[in-house]
């Protein structure tokens, strides 16, 4: 198993070569992420589309979870402010704007709950699965080597497994992918994220718990 914590590849100025990123590619591939992740990660790559990014980072990816998934992710903080205000400064976002996609993407999130039910609507998927493919080829941004590694882990960690073109891969959900970037000892934003009063114990749990089924 490929561990997360040791040395991190170090990106020159020009952002990761060609092997570099045919790996992020190849890796994306073999992985399926949960509807509420899919949709975190489209608000991740508006967010560094926002700023002119090459490409999406953690604290990008963060953010999305926490604005997308609110309900679901914020229940592992006992006090809700400074974490909204941790992701507000480093993801430069005005708390005008923050409130508006809370309530955007939650009344959103909602809707796709209850679509989610029927089998119409399912059927309507043409049965692509949450795995991004609804994300406009033109928006979307290559993974920074260090939310690479995040959601690599994540897929290591998470109990759940689906097929995939006739192979088994991890689905990743965004309990995983929270607590692999709080426990990245090298990141900054990572170190900050704790500070914040996150229950990394609560967190675990949720994470590794099996009967916990994602929205797929």
């Amino acid at each position: 198993m490929k561990s997360f914590w040791g040395k991190r590849e170090k990106a020159d100025a020009s952002g990761p070569g060609a092997d570099s990123l045919n790996a992020i590619e190849n890796s994306r591939a073999e992985r399926r992420f949960t509807v509420g992740l899919a949709r975190a990660e489209q608000l991740a790559t508006m967010l560094a589309h926002s700023r002119a990014a090459r490409f999406v980072e953690a604290a990008d990816m963060l953010a999305g979870m926490y604005i997308y998934e609110w309900d679901r992710l914020s229940k592992f903080w006992d006090d809700r402010s400074e974490v909204e205000e941790l992701l507000r400064r480093i993801c430069s976002i005005s708390p005008q704007r923050w409130h508006h996609w809370m309530e955007l993407y939650d009344k959103q999130r909602h809707q796709e709950e209850q679509e989610l039910t029927s089998p119409l609507y399912r059927l309507s998927l043409g049965l692509k699965g949450p795995d991004g493919d609804g994300v406009d080829q033109e928006l979307k941004l290559q993974h920074s080597i260090e939310l690479e590694s995040i959601l690599e882990t994540a897929g290591e960690l998470s109990p759940f497994r689906d097929d995939l073109d006739g192979r088994t891969v991890p689905v990743v959900t965004s309990e995983c992918v929270l607590l692999c970037l709080a426990r990245n000892p090298n990141s900054e934003v990572s170190r900050r994220l704790r500070e914040t009063g996150l229950d990394l114990a609560a967190l675990e749990r949720a994470a590794r718990d099996p009967r916990r089924a994602p929205h797929r």
